[in-house]
């Protein structure tokens, strides 16, 4: 007798789960209105104090294939493709920079994008100046005196260089201790 309840049980449970999935599955009413300022109402139930439209929806899925996009981008090719460029914009060429602490402010500009995991090495007159950093923006400090070179070179996250600039001649001039004020 017990077997014979819970077969009952599990087929009722069975049969209310189909007909619930039946309703979700069964295609819904849609109607619209408008209300009193003008603005369209949408429900899935008319009002009965407006005059509600129902409105006939496509239930028709439509099924797009799934097409490899891959070989039209291909991020990596089109990097190792750019020509890249990078000059120095400040200081100018022969600038006379004042400066009692011996502090220059460096900038750049590379062309034609910076790419992320590029980065930027100051060279001043022919040796690495710091490590290579993600900005083109450097500031250097307590330099001698005199002339002096710099050049900026573009270099990928393999430590490839992948372009550099031409050398720019500055001079720094500080206020000399033996002459006094």
């Amino acid at each position: 007798m017990s077997l014979k309840v819970g077969l009952t049980a599990i087929l009722l449970t069975f049969f209310l789960c189909m007909a619930t999935m039946q309703s979700f599955a069964a295609p819904k009413k849609i109607y619209v209105w408008r209300d009193a300022q003008g603005v369209l109402v949408f429900s899935d139930s008319p009002q009965p104090q407006v005059d509600a439209e129902e409105i006939k929806l496509n239930s028709k899925a439509i099924e797009m294939k799934a097409v490899d996009t891959s070989d039209l981008y291909d991020i990596k090719d089109t990097v190792k493709t750019i020509k890249f460029t990078i000059d120095i914009t400040n200081p100018t060429p022969d600038e006379t920079i004042r400066d009692n602490t011996g502090s220059v402010h460096i900038s750049g500009r590379i062309g034609p994008r910076f790419v992320q995991g590029h980065k930027v090495q100051l060279y001043l007159d022919g040796a690495k100046y710091g490590k290579p950093q993600t900005s083109i923006l450097f500031v250097i400090r307590n330099i001698d005196r005199g002339e002096h070179q710099l050049q900026l070179k573009l270099i990928d996250a393999k430590g490839k260089m992948l372009a550099k600039s031409k050398n720019v001649t500055f001079f720094l001039h500080r206020r000399s201790i033996i002459t006094g004020p």
